[in-house]
């Protein structure tokens, strides 16, 4: 049985601004556990970033509780953009996370070369992000993140600057390196095939003032990828089910 990271019960918030109060969140309720990957879709506009932003303690919440399995907890976040810096190395760039956080250690260093070399970018260390392509530079934004040895991952519309095509390679090459790595993550995607493909478990949430609508537990009986999972006999009562909840 997996242990229980994180427990939100009743999460809200609001906003205010000349017109008075706007409710952002309303009463969301959900668990995380060890090893999940969760993806929260939801329309344009609803508050999926904001829930992330309040998960990582860049927003305070207005009510409810977040409730993690310890107090020292280490969150990764990965943004829309990957954010590497032109100036820095490859190698200079995947170690920032280490230096922000003080941890650049020599075991921290060591566990970041492991990093670098198991997933395919040894050979463009020395290298500048400009040499590489879109789905390298989000594969050198993951490992920054998980240099820092996170307890979990958040990922917000991490792949939504990538085409169609190197999408799905990125994502599930994402997916892939997580799952070895035996990491915990929640995504926010627009994607229903991403999340779809891509969790175990995805939770939907109304227009704003968001509440959560459902949750899917997603099971498959071949290995997760993006081609396999269409071929599921379940992937596209999934796919008609959430599309029929963001439309609705």
């Amino acid at each position: 049985m997996k242990n229980k990271i994180l427990e939100i019960k009743n999460l809200s918030k609001n906003y205010h601004d000349i017109k008075g109060e706007i409710k952002a969140i309303d009463n969301i309720s959900f668990n995380v556990y060890e090893k999940d990957f969760i993806s929260i879709v939801g329309p344009s506009g609803c508050g999926k970033s904001t829930l992330l932003s309040i998960l990582s303690n860049i927003e305070e919440k207005s009510s409810g509780e977040i409730i993690w399995n310890k107090n020292d907890i280490v969150i990764g976040y990965m943004l829309q953009t990957d954010c590497l810096f032109p100036w820095r190395t490859v190698l200079e760039n995947a170690s920032l996370g280490l230096e922000i956080t003080n941890k650049n250690t020599k075991e921290n260093r060591d566990y970041l070369l492991y990093l670098l070399k198991t997933y395919g970018l040894e050979d463009f260390i020395n290298k500048y992000p400009d040499s590489l392509s879109g789905g390298m530079r989000q594969r050198v934004a993951l490992i920054r993140t998980l240099a820092i040895k996170p307890d979990i991952l958040l990922l917000d519309e991490a792949f939504s600057a990538l085409d169609s095509q190197s999408r799905m390679k990125v994502s599930e090459d994402v997916y892939n390196i997580i799952k070895k790595e035996k990491k915990t993550a929640i995504m926010v995607t627009h994607d229903i095939n991403e999340a779809i493909t891509l969790s175990e478990k995805v939770i939907v949430l109304t227009k704003r003032p968001a509440k959560i609508k459902n949750i899917y537990d997603i099971e498959f009986k071949n290995k997760r990828s993006s081609l396999n999972t269409r071929k599921e006999e379940n992937y596209n009562t999934y796919y008609d089910a959430i599309w029929r909840d963001l439309n609705e």
